[in-house]
């Protein structure tokens, strides 16, 4: 037996020198999986905590009498007032004449509440009214409460009526 194992003491010795020179794999711990990208988070409002800067085309509703009288048109035409009264002081909805804002009195909070609707009342108006008229609305809504510039808030209704000389009573002409 000696013989054998001298010839197999060279095989043997030859399978360790190669087994040793192999490198062994090597695996990388990795905290993220390949592949894995976070998800972004889901946001169900854009009301956030603290102020916001409006942006210039914001700013330009809040500062325009226009846009504040269209915004008044609106607020008739959509019929605001069955909720909020005619001058905003409430009813069945929230008053918007007083400084106390359920979600916010900034324009982003009171855009998102008119696109986006409120439980208890408010319904969405998403799809029914375009951007722009619901910044003019925003403009008005903040009027009420005096959160536009005095010289913006408007001085009368622009749905007055035209009368002719011809069906005014009072007119004093007479056709010739």
């Amino acid at each position: 037996m000696k013989r054998s194992a001298r010839r197999f003491a060279p095989a043997c010795c030859l399978l360790i020198v190669i087994a040793g020179g192999c490198e062994r794999e090597r695996r990388e711990y990795r905290e993220v999986a390949p592949g894995y990208a976070p998800l972004d988070a889901i946001r169900t409002t854009e009301l956030e905590a603290g102020s916001r800067t409006a942006s210039t085309a914001v700013a330009a509703y809040q500062e325009n009498r226009w846009a504040v009288s269209q915004g008044q048109m609106l607020f008739t035409q959509f019929n605001c007032a069955g909720c909020h009264s005619p001058g905003g002081g409430g009813g069945m909805g929230p008053p918007l004449s007083d400084d106390e804002w359920i979600y916010g009195s900034q324009p982003e909070n009171i855009f998102a509440t008119i696109v986006e609707g409120r439980p208890n009342g408010m319904p969405s108006f998403r799809g029914k009214i375009a951007s722009p008229q619901v910044w003019q609305l925003t403009a008005f809504v903040r009027s009420l409460s005096g959160l536009t510039p005095k010289d913006t808030w408007p001085a009368r209704a622009d749905q007055m009526q035209q009368t002719t000389p011809d069906r005014d009573p009072t007119s004093q002409q007479r056709p010739l």
